[in-house]
């Protein structure tokens, strides 16, 4: 048996097949009793549009390509959902790829997206050559979500205040009247930023000399590994403040090995405010970084150069705020 074609759906609706074209492009230059009788045609026969057919015929895919660098990162997950939400409400597809999966092939991250002819480019995290968006930025829109890293020319760049963030959380800790805070470091230029505002926070408290940062690959291994160096010190902490959320866990991990209690004997913090940060028994004081706004300025972002607005790149900051919970107390 055929599958229903859009002839059929015109006679049974008694319209003709352009009419019938417009209502299932949105148009609002139907008359709502046609646009009732087209849908309700198509809904009885089981009519599916050909998606393949209206991209050659629109010249648009109406699909957005995103470019995930890390699928780890359950930050990325909130991002998603706020980018996706206002791509939807506008016709949109989301269709995601493995930026990581791509390099380890050999593959230029963003290339089985542009072989789908997405209409633009979402490129979610950091990765390790951003100017070579520059290219694709040349064909279609792009927008980098969750990154600092420099974009090329005609990218907009969409990210919480790193600065502003980590700053927050090393005054409550201060404000906790802890001297003896470390931090657990990332990568990147999201990692430089929270670093760099740690250490600056710390310095206009006159604790210059109690700055001590050590490295981590941004994982839950990465942050316990580190974890594990500080508190080997004999000088150890009494606060860790960790670059994320999962290198925050690393940290719980270790100091519950190390039969240290959080936050009697150590207070420990995070950065992104995670669904995992959220679970009752970590309830982990940590800095929301507004993920699900990032996502929807991004879509924003895209809409607009969809329509011919964003010029050279624009950067836009959300405001982070501080989320605290069970993990930090004052200083033993």
């Amino acid at each position: 048996m055929r599958p229903p074609t859009i002839r059929d759906v015109a006679e049974r609706a008694g319209v003709s097949k352009s009419l019938v074209s417009l209502v299932l492009r949105g148009s609002d230059q139907v008359r709502p009793e046609k646009r009732d009788a087209v849908l309700r045609a198509a809904q009885e026969l089981g009519y599916r549009p050909n998606a393949a057919a209206r991209s050659l015929s629109e010249r648009r895919t109406r699909t957005v390509g995103v470019l995930l660098n890390d699928l780890r990162n359950p930050w990325f997950v909130d991002l998603l959902d706020g980018l996706n939400s206002l791509l939807h409400a506008n016709g949109l597809r989301m269709m995601l790829a493995d930026a990581r999966l791509n390099r380890r092939t050999g593959q230029d991250p963003a290339d089985p997206l542009l072989d789908l002819r997405v209409d633009g480019l979402v490129v979610v995290g950091t990765l390790p050559d951003p100017a070579a968006l520059g290219d694709v930025a040349g064909r279609i829109p792009v927008v980098m979500a969750g990154s600092r890293e420099p974009a090329p020319p005609g990218v907009d760049v969409v990210a919480g205040d790193d600065e502003r963030g980590a700053r927050l959380v090393t005054e409550h800790l201060i404000g906790l009247g802890h001297r003896r805070i470390a931090h657990i470091a990332g990568y990147g230029a999201v990692g430089g930023l929270r670093r760099r505002s740690f250490e600056a926070t710390m310095r206009r408290h006159g604790l210059a000399d109690r700055v001590v940062v050590e490295p981590s690959d941004m994982t839950e291994e990465g942050g316990y590994r580190a974890t594990v160096r500080l508190l080997s010190r004999p000088d150890r902490p009494t606060a860790v403040f960790a670059v994320n959320d999962i290198a925050a866990i690393g940290a719980l991990s270790a100091a519950g090995e190390l039969g240290l209690r959080v936050p009697h004997d150590l207070s420990v913090a995070g950065y992104d405010n995670t669904s995992i940060a959220r679970l009752r028994h970590v309830w982990l004081t940590t800095v929301d970084n507004t993920s699900h706004d990032v996502g929807r300025r991004a879509a924003h972002c895209l809409l607009e150069r969809f329509e011919g607005v964003g010029g050279e790149g624009r950067i836009q900051l959300a405001t982070p705020t501080l989320e605290i919970r069970g993990t930090t107390a004052p200083a033993p």
